[in-house]
């Protein structure tokens, strides 16, 4: 174990000691700034591709499924939509290999398909099927909008012009078709799907072959955090009903913990962002709601429409009839935005730290040297606070979802007023109770 440190920590030297060079190269003259915007959201966002480890020019291409604008489904592989070019830098004098966009061109049925990944369009990123901008009325409104003050960039140059895409210093109509492709996040939730199925089958297994053996190692740690969720939040909140809801709530609690852990490996299958893309955490939101309000009881619904306050706060404006609805609404929201804003600010944070080394670079070696030490320190150290914030998460969702379900669960006051009269069938201190003598 000894020499293991060692070798790390000597590896880790190197690579501080290797590094400041390289980022200085990189980051010297006017081309050669950091673009801490850009960077930041490429790792954030989705994409056609994923990331080769460690590079940003070679991607692990994935497969591309649209439907045109004449309704007909076009499927191919994304590295397609990118060519490899050798690009020479006029500041360094280096040539580097950069992925340049192209334009993609399918046969199907005797017809010519054209796709490109829009960059200077209203659809930025985001693929379009484009046409040849050459009847009057594309000219008309292309020349409109070259005397238009208020649209970014200049005419033939990047200026956004909606429902054209301009690539190459030439525009084209653009279609932003039906797209269902195998993006970067759409896979690393088949893979989370995959890695909860297969942690919670195992669990299964093991007691369908063991019986009530208690497991060990890493089907202890599973018992143990299905036991605590179970046991702490589900059934103390629910206490008959948890049977009916706890698969459900379990399910929510491992596939975000399990988006938020893969979320943090950096190579593949991991570095997708997916608690941290708010469509994500909205969709389970919106189950939340669904289950909240579909299985909510007659008493829930009352108390909306006309809760038990003076009458003048519901009738005759419905003032708390609206207060009621709305909170309807707003528990799934704080849900959805809770989830997305944690796990996006730490990685945030990550990626900020990490892009400080690369700032410094630029002031020389020394203060590359320093912002290489301090920026790994604090990196490691946001790391591996993010991933007790990845259980908290999880655990804060499942948490509030469960305390939702139950508010919708209750029955009103019918438990109340049996008990009420099970006491008033008791005898009170002062009544006399006769016992009959015995013989």
């Amino acid at each position: 174990m000894n020499s293991r440190i060692k070798i790390t920590v000597l590896a880790i030297l190197a690579f501080l000691c290797i590094l400041p060079a390289e980022m200085k190269a990189s980051g010297s003259g006017e081309e050669g700034k950091v673009n801490v915007k850009e960077i930041m959201f490429h790792h954030l966002g989705d994409g056609y591709g994923w990331e080769v480890p460690f590079s940003h020019v070679y991607r692990i291409p994935l497969p591309v499924i649209v439907r045109a604008e004449d309704g007909k489904w076009i499927t191919f592989s994304s590295s397609r939509l990118t060519k490899m070019e050798e690009v020479a830098d006029d500041a360094t004098g280096k040539t580097e290999t950069e992925a340049v966009p192209q334009i993609v061109e399918i046969e199907k049925d005797g017809k010519t398909y054209r796709f490109v990944l829009a960059h200077v369009s209203s659809h930025a990123n985001k693929l379009v099927e484009i046409f040849p901008a050459d009847t009057e009325s594309d000219k008309t409104r292309l020349a409109a909008a070259q005397s238009d003050s208020t649209l970014s960039g200049e005419y033939g140059v990047d200026r956004v012009v909606d429902g054209y895409v301009l690539f190459d210093g030439k525009y084209y109509r653009e279609y932003r078709p039906l797209d269902i492709s195998i993006t970067k996040n759409v896979l690393a939730l088949f893979i989370t799907v995959i890695i909860v199925t297969a942690m919670v089958m195992s669990v299964v297994r093991w007691y369908a072959r063991k019986g009530l053996k208690a497991p060990r190692k890493g089907m202890g740690f599973m018992e143990m955090l299905i036991d605590f969720i179970y046991t702490g939040v589900i059934k103390s909140t629910l206490k008959d009903k948890s049977k009916k809801f706890a698969p459900f709530l379990l399910t929510c609690f491992f596939f975000i913990l399990v988006m938020n852990l893969v979320g943090l490996i950096v190579i593949f299958p991991g570095g997708a962002n997916l608690t941290g893309n708010i469509s994500i955490t909205l969709v389970l939101a919106v189950l939340v709601f669904i289950v909240t309000n579909v299985t909510s009881t007659k008493h829930y619904w009352k108390e909306i429409f006309w809760p038990d306050v003076p009458l003048f706060l519901k009738f005759p404006l419905p003032i708390m009839q609206f207060i009621e609805i709305f909170g309807i609404f707003t528990k799934p929201a704080a849900l959805c935005v809770r989830l997305f804003a944690n796990m996006m600010g730490g990685h945030m944070i990550v990626i900020t730290l990490t892009l400080l080394i690369f700032i410094f670079a630029a002031f020389g070696d020394m203060a590359a040297k320093g912002s290489v030490v301090v920026s790994l320190l604090f990196s490691i150290f946001m790391l591996a606070l993010d991933v007790l914030v990845s259980f908290i998460q999880a655990y804060v969702f499942t948490l509030l979802a469960t305390l939702f379900i139950s508010m919708s669960q209750e029955d009103g006051h019918h438990e109340s007023k049996h008990e009420e009269v099970k006491h008033e069938q008791l005898p009170s201190e002062d009544t006399e109770v006769s016992i009959p003598a015995t013989k």
